[in-house]
């Protein structure tokens, strides 16, 4: 629902233009003194204005230039009598979008402003579209090719051309919200907003007024009305990260609006119909939740229509060496024209458990190319915790002890060998970089225990 606000001294004019806009569909707010509509128009909500040009204090031209300096994409009507024609065109040199005369023709008025609010909502959609620079959530940008994420890449092709909804489950910061824009950004709802909040990150109250918008003076502070993020995903996509979080009051509101597609602001008595597709994400399995009670099972069966489970890192170790390519190319500077791991880097990192996945490994290759003056990256530009000591292997326990040690030997090696092809993805120079032997030896050591792969 779009929101005008119309600025004129005279207050018979309000009262027929918000009549007339309101019966149209549009969310009005009328101010009848042109400094009070100062207050207004750093409202990112608002989506029109439309000014008389003589008003006492500021002249509807001073509120057109106050307008532009603030958001210059805002597109200003401006209401003029017969006698200031000169003044209109004065106006619509500064960037006004049209002008009408008074006594006006209704028709012309809802046409006009029916033309304004789509080229706005034209440059909202560019200016979106160039800030997320969809092209960065298209697959290319979800790393890996492991047998996982390919799985992934196909369900989240099947997906995108549903209106199904999504929930995405997995560990902390495995890229659950990376997913869930491919899925929107391969859509058709691509050209329509992407819009997320974390339901684990604000308190009950803020939650429903972030959800669902509010109006003015609906609780102490709300001095504007805002439009929540169903409202401004209308057409598109509508996230909820960590779901799970939401307080059971909320979920009850959530399950209606699933419904219906439709609800009313905080405060507010107008119902507000939408058409959001939804996608929510949790770090633990929500099932557990439902069968304790703490989240509402026909909630649950309505977010999981289609369920993704993202795997962890340590689940798909052959993606690692992508990653780190990856995230070098996104961290080194222009100037440095390659950098590189040492074997001692590489074994630590494939060797590492990373618990908090992804985002843990990014974090660290940040960290090591900032440091890094060399070009090669070693141990000592890696953090210590990658190398705390793991337990020893416990002999007496795993192996017998009549075990004969060559035959035992042997068969260690070729377990150890085995492994580390089946985590780099067959690349022998990676999994001979990850055991810590040369290429040469590596391939020795398969054709001694005849590995074909």
């Amino acid at each position: 629902m779009e929101t005008i606000l119309i600025v004129d001294d005279e207050k018979n004019y309000l009262v027929v233009l918000e009549a007339l806009l309101t019966s149209e569909g549009y969310e009005v707010i009328t101010v009848d003194k042109s400094i009070d509509a100062l207050e207004h128009i750093s409202n990112p909500d608002l989506d029109l204005v439309v000014t008389d040009m003589k008003m006492p204090g500021i002249t509807g031209m001073e509120l057109l230039e106050e307008i532009k300096k603030i958001n210059f994409d805002l597109p200003v009507i401006v209401m003029t009598a017969y006698g200031t024609i000169e003044m209109a065109v004065d106006a619509m040199k500064k960037n006004a979008y049209d002008y009408i005369t008074k006594p006006f023709s209704n028709e012309e008025l809802k046409l006009t402003v029916k033309k304004a609010l789509e080229k706005y909502r034209l440059v909202k959609e560019n200016r979106l579209l160039s800030e997320a620079l969809s092209d960065k959530y298209r697959f290319g940008n979800i790393i890996g090719k492991s047998k996982s994420m390919m799985e992934i890449y196909d369900l989240i092709s099947k997906v995108s051309r549903s209106k199904a909804s999504v929930m995405i489950t997995g560990p902390s910061g495995t890229g659950k919200e990376l997913i869930a824009n491919a899925i929107h950004y391969n859509s058709p709802r691509k050209d329509r907003p992407f819009i997320s909040i974390n339901c684990g990150a604000l308190t009950e109250t803020l939650l429903e007024s972030e959800l669902f918008g509010h109006e003015k003076g609906s609780f102490t502070g709300a001095i504007a009305m805002k439009k929540g993020r169903f409202e401004l995903a209308d057409g598109g996509t509508l996230f909820l990260d960590e779901v799970g979080e939401m307080p059971p009051p909320l979920q009850v509101k959530l399950l209606r609006v699933l419904q219906e597609m439709e609800f009313e602001r905080v405060g507010g008595t107008k119902t507000i119909k939408v058409d959001v597709r939804i996608l929510s994400a949790s770090n633990r399995d929500i099932r557990d939740d439902v069968a304790k009670g703490f989240f509402r099972e026909d909630l649950f069966y309505r977010l999981n229509v289609i369920h993704m489970e993202v795997p962890s890192l340590k689940e798909r170790g052959e993606d690692i060496r992508l990653l780190v390519d990856h995230f070098i190319d996104k961290y080194r500077d222009s100037e440095n024209k390659k950098i590189e791991l040492s074997t001692e880097a590489w074994k630590a990192l494939y060797n590492y458990n990373w618990p908090g996945n992804i985002r843990e490994l990014e974090n660290i290759i940040e960290r090591a190319v900032v440091l890094n003056s060399t070009g090669v990256i070693g141990i000592e530009d890696l953090p210590e915790h990658l190398f705390e000591r793991k337990e020893e292997l416990d002999v007496e326990r795993f192996i017998p002890m009549a075990a004969p040690l060559q035959e035992t030997l042997e068969h260690i090696e070729k377990k150890l060998i085995l492994r580390a092809l089946k985590k780099c993805n067959n690349v022998q120079s990676h999994a001979a970089e990850m055991i810590g032997i040369s290429k040469n030896l590596f391939q020795h050591k398969m054709r001694k225990y005849n590995i074909k792969i």
